[in-house]
């Protein structure tokens, strides 16, 4: 985070080289060479004796990514419900990457039958066999609108992406009713330029009206204990407002960090079991549990983002639901630069329009980027030939999403919006 801010101050304030700043310079050549040289002594197993750190620049350039700095990799969490099977197929191919990891889950209410199907996708994709990186949780899980079996079921795939899922930097939850609104060639060139340990989370302490209707009440999450899903309940007691640590609300959608989901899952420090446990009762659990768990953290309080990377249409004020999104939203969705909007029906035209103008995306086919070396010709899907893996080719979507970031990372949104 130190070199986001010395960034943003060298920005502003350029260095001016003066004379008496010579004699210094030319020590720190020598030690620099001195460190470079020892960064070439090799080790018996082959490895440098003494690692050299790369630093990430957080300015948004359209550069190659060099060998040295390998681009990040995202892991998802794609979940649906009883009919979301086939728009969870659709999303899935849109936001297929060799070097992402993936987990799919489609919870208990959905029938054996479209979970098979599922399975079935999953399991017999020859390009996702030969990486091996799309997991299915095959013993469902009972999720509930609004209640904490939403966070568990997230933890549950976060758990699973650090047990099995390889190295990855950034966590991202969706639905099957998300789409991208950019390649994955575009998130990962954009992503390659800034710091690795941001996380992207739209938060507030000013919880309001959320106060009385949903810190005080106390509810019970049917899915907890039944193997039938139902609405929560309420029960007659109220609770006061915790003094252990600060309440904090936004989004359900965000993009967390490596170092943040290890810090849920293995749980070095007691706060993250203390937090869950106190939004096992807690009406929409899954706008508030990481929120509170990161802006309580002294570790990780100076690495949000106050943006959850969607967009989505709300009534003024805001309703329980977003609005279905259409065609006559798309330039809106366009000029937003977020890298995903919600929500969407299942197969709604304004889908097809996205694949076509935003993702060049073929019916049934991967969105093409740098590791598609096939052609289209008689239908061809350009993906069904693999080349390196590594290689990004981004569109106009990356140079819409640059934007975005370096709106959220100036010096007017960036620390000024840091867990308040």
């Amino acid at each position: 985070m130190k070199k986001l801010k010395s960034f943003y101050k060298k920005l502003k304030h350029p260095p001016i080289m003066e004379s008496k700043w010579i004699y210094p310079l030319a020590i720190a050549s020598i030690v620099s060479i001195f460190i470079v040289f020892l960064t070439t002594l090799i080790s018996p197993n082959g490895t440098p004796l003494i690692p050299l750190s790369i630093f990430v620049e957080s300015k948004l350039q359209s550069l190659p990514i060099s060998d040295a700095s390998p681009p990040p990799r995202f892991a998802y969490l794609i979940s649906g419900s009883a009919g979301d099977g086939g728009m969870l197929k659709r999303t899935l191919q849109a936001l297929y990457h060799p070097n992402n990891h993936y987990v799919v889950h489609l919870d208990a209410e959905s029938s054996a039958e479209e979970r098979l199907d599922l399975h079935n996708f999953v399991f017999n994709h020859k390009i996702f066999a030969k990486f091996t990186n799309v997991k299915m949780i095959s013993k469902a899980n009972l999720v509930t609108y609004r209640g904490p079996t939403m966070v568990a079921n997230t933890l549950h795939a976060a758990a699973i992406l650090l047990k099995e899922g390889g190295e990855w930097d950034w966590f991202i939850n969706l639905s099957a009713s998300d789409y991208p609104l950019v390649t994955q060639d575009d998130l990962i060139h954009t992503f390659s330029h800034i710091p690795r340990d941001l996380n992207f989370i739209d938060h507030t302490s000013d919880i309001g009206w959320k106060e009385f209707q949903r810190a005080k009440p106390i509810i019970v999450d049917p899915g907890l204990y039944l193997n039938k899903k139902s609405d929560v309940f309420w029960i007659r007691q109220r609770r006061s407002v915790p003094t252990a640590f600060k309440l904090f609300t936004g989004s359900a959608w965000t993009a967390l960090s490596r170092p943040f989901i290890d810090f849920c899952i293995w749980g070095w420090d007691n706060l993250p079991r203390t937090v869950l446990m106190y939004y096992a009762n807690f009406i929409s659990t899954p706008e508030g549990y990481f929120h509170t768990v990161i802006c309580n953290a002294q570790e990780f309080c100076n690495t949000t983002v106050n943006s959850d990377l969607h967009y989505i249409s709300w009534d003024n004020p805001p309703k329980q639901h977003p609005h279905y999104l259409t065609l006559d939203d798309m330039q809106r969705m366009v000029d937003s630069n977020a890298p995903f909007a919600r929500k969407f029906h299942q197969d709604d035209p304004v889908l097809d329009n996205i694949d076509s103008e935003l993702l060049f995306r073929g019916q049934d086919m991967f969105v093409p980027g740098g590791w598609c070396i096939g052609n289209r010709e008689n239908g061809t899907d350009p993906c069904s030939v693999v080349g390196n893996i590594t290689f990004l080719r981004p569109t106009a979507g990356a140079r819409r999403l640059e934007n975005l970031i370096g709106s959220l990372l100036s010096n007017d949104n960036f620390r000024s919006r840091q867990c308040i």
